[in-house]
């Protein structure tokens, strides 16, 4: 076995350690680290383990609400659905690791979060996913594209469970630093959910999975720094899945978890062993001793370092209750899984790892957590930018190009070559899958429903990011209640280029600024989440992403609403108002080829009351058509809901002092678009409820018209959406 490596000032700056952290490395320790103890505090001290930049500013958000049992701080969040049952769900990234091996850096991020919700007791019944690609003709976006699509769904199909929602955005800011945002959400007995805190002097730490190997080390610290031009090189810091025997450990898992063995459980993540050992210790405030010579090996000679820092995936560690090691041994035997004991807890309060006979760690647990890092870098408001007067821009000499130019470009075009490769129904429990405003997912056994979605909306949070914060919030929130179900809460996933920068650092602070006021506002609490920074590449940032990832109610779902027509000669009422916003907008970049102006201001009052409104009207029966205004304005949603159905509709634009356009594409928030037989009632009930709404038209037909400004058919509407991509990915 080769020797440790001399720690060296070069070492130590390897592992991403300041010379201001490695002293209190020192002081914690009282001496110079071992080789080992080096890399246990470099991934517990890394950005993506302890949230040194960030953390300050998590604190502020709202994490707590009536709904729910478990907030930020565990493996995944916990919200009551009634009826003794809890629903589990969590966002984490895998940015880097996605950038540098597309398939299996999205495969192992399905992996990873599917972990942390059965680690909770819960059995998973949705995936979700938010990806980011470069410009669509840089060399590398078809490449990028095609390898995480296919590691999701290579993933999430193998296992078993569906994936039924997500979104997909370009842009050049993402050219060397893509975003792949995987989403799990799981079902769970309130009775029955598993944490991570260890606990009872002398009982067993037991691992259990697959192998350890040599993939994924240091995976935690590269996630913690920007890219340069050697990212290749860093292949052998992702890791590698197989999703066959993640499905056994699930099995498995949930197995023992319907027995009393399991007092404390933790998904092997980032930093592998290190973390999850880490974590149970400190959360359980007891000490850990392991032995690594015990430690399930699938290669020969490694060392404590590569034990320890490994990022081999599908495996767990547990702390179990004596004497139910035998059983608990022949449930992972039957499902043909590695079990072993490799420890057991104590009262030292110390973390002490044993191999060869040699002790090669022996840290303070309490320390090398509490004493992690904690920094309140500078950061600097972003510059406002001046408000888009449509007036001042001049008119489209054809709508009818612009509704299809909008409606064909990379971020609004059918993305049915990505559902199509994801296995979105098995389950069976699936009632609507992608491409609507929130997919939805029946609770098995029961006619009520899951609603679940992601959003972020970047041009909007680098422009103005506590409004695009606001945003991303509001708009999933919409996307809930336009199907008629009521928003729980939220779990989050902050991208973020280099926060040393006080200009990035700005953005992260003004988005979770904008997050919280929207999620205290809507009385939508931030339960779980992830943050990734460093997501830059020779300088260059990313967009600033903040994906919100939210999860709502639905009691009934044969009362769900559709975003399609369904019937025609119907009227087509807009609820909120229309000031012909295009700050920002889709409009502006696609048609002017600006990205300029000020995001659409977010009334959070007015979201709710109008979401309040909309949703009550879902409730009561009174609407079964809903979907909510966002990209591209009123007439790119009216076209999604016609594609949709089929069925055309004629709008007569009310009279309104701005242009035409403006009207038609403007992203103005808070709006929503519904149809109704009987408008005068409806109307009156916004009247009544001090809610802004107004018939803009009557579906039915084969076109799309604005009175005498446009009128296009469904069919070249359904055409121009459907194909951008599936022809983009063959390269015409």
């Amino acid at each position: 076995m080769t020797p440790d490596p001399k720690i060296t000032e070069e070492l130590i700056t390897e592992h991403g350690l300041t010379k201001n952290e490695y002293a209190t490395l020192k002081g914690i320790l009282g001496r110079d680290p071992s080789y080992t103890e080096l890399g246990i505090f470099s991934v517990m001290w890394s950005e993506h383990c302890s949230y040194k930049s960030s953390k300050k500013w998590l604190k502020t958000l709202p994490t707590s609400g009536p709904q729910v049992i478990q907030g930020p701080g565990e493996n995944a969040g916990v919200v009551d659905i009634g009826e003794g049952q809890a629903a589990v769900f969590k966002i984490e990234s895998h940015n880097h690791p996605s950038y540098i091996e597309p398939y299996q850096g999205a495969a192992t991020g399905v992996g990873g979060i599917l972990r942390d919700i059965f680690t909770m007791g819960a059995r998973p019944i949705a995936n979700l996913n938010a990806l980011r690609f470069g410009a669509p003709d840089h060399p590398k976006t078809r490449h990028l594209l095609a390898g995480v699509v296919s590691g999701i769904g290579g993933y999430g199909n193998c296992i078993g469970v569906p994936t039924v929602g997500g979104e997909i955005d370009f842009h050049s800011s993402y050219n060397g630093n893509i975003l792949v945002n995987a989403m799990t959400v799981g079902l769970a007995d309130q009775k029955k959910i598993f944490y991570s805190a260890a606990a009872g002097i002398g009982n067993s730490v037991v691992y259990v999975g697959s192998k350890t190997g040599r993939d994924g080390i240091h995976g935690a610290t590269m996630a913690s720094a920007e890219f340069s031009d050697d990212a290749q090189e860093k292949r052998p810091t992702v890791q590698v899945g197989d999703p066959f025997t993640e499905k056994l450990l699930l099995e498995a898992c949930l197995e023992l978890m319907s027995t009393d063995a399991i007092v404390a459980i933790q998904d092997m993540g980032a930093a592998g062993l290190t973390s999850s050992s880490v974590e149970m210790a400190s959360k359980g405030a007891v000490g850990i001793e392991l032995d690594l010579d015990n430690v399930p090996a699938r290669e020969k000679g490694m060392s404590s370092y590569e034990l320890m820092l490994s990022e081999s995936q599908e495996r767990m560690l547990m702390v179990i209750k004596p004497n139910s090691e035998t059983m608990a041994s022949e449930i992972f035997e039957k499902w043909e899984l590695d079990f072993a004991v490799i420890g057991s807890i104590n009262d030292t309060g110390r973390l002490l790892i044993r191999k060869d006979g040699k002790v090669h760690a022996n840290i303070p647990v309490a320390p090398l957590v509490e004493n992690a890092p904690e920094y309140d870098r500078q950061w600097e408001v972003t510059k406002p930018e001046a408000r888009i007067d449509p007036t001042k821009l001049i008119a489209p000499k054809d709508i009818n190009k612009a509704l299809t130019t909008l409606i064909s470009c990379p971020d609004m075009a059918s993305k049915h070559w990505v559902w199509e490769q994801y296995d979105h129904m098995v389950m069976a429990d699936t009632i609507v899958g992608p491409g609507s405003d929130a997919a939805l997912v029946r609770i098995h056994g029961s006619e009520r429903g899951l609603a679940v979605v992601t959003d972020c909306t970047p041009r909007y949070c680098k422009a103005g990011p506590e409004e695009g914060g606001k945003q991303a919030v509001a708009e999933a929130w919409r996307n809930i209640t336009a199907t008629g179900a009521r928003p729980l809460a939220l779990t989050n996933n902050l991208n973020f280029g280099n926060p040393e920068r006080p200009e990035i650092m700005g953005q992260l602070v003004d988005c979770i600024s904008g997050i919280g006021d929207a999620a205290r506002a809507l009385d939508f609490p931030v339960v779980s989440g992830n943050v990734s920074l460093y997501n830059e590449t020779n300088g260059e940032a990313i967009l600033p992403t903040p994906v919100i990832g939210g999860l709502g109610l639905l009691k009934d779902i044969r009362n769900q609403a559709y975003l399609a027509f369904q019937q025609s000669n119907e009227k087509i009422i807009l609820i909120g108002e229309t000031f012909g916003w295009l700050g920002q907008s889709l409009y502006l970049r696609e048609i002017e080829n600006r990205e300029e102006g000020a995001p659409p201001p977010v009334d959070l009052s007015m979201e709710r009351r109008n979401g309040d409104f909309v949703r009550k009207l879902i409730e009561s029966e009174e609407v079964n058509v809903c979907h909510d205004v966002s990209d591209g304005g009123l007439l790119v949603a009216i076209a999604e809901m016609s594609i949709a159905s089929s069925i055309g509709a004629k709008l007569t634009p009310p009279k309104i002092n701005i242009p035409l356009f403006s009207w038609a594409f403007g992203e103005d928030q808070a709006r929503y678009i519904i149809t109704v037989n009987n408008a005068e009632h409806i109307l009156n009930l916004a009247h009544e409820a001090d809610v802004p709404a107004e018939v803009i038209g009557t579906t039915g037909g084969s076109t799309l018209t604005l009175g005498s400004a446009a009128s296009i058919s469904v069919v070249d509407l359904r055409n121009c959406h459907r194909h951008w991509l599936e022809h983009y990915m063959q390269g015409k």
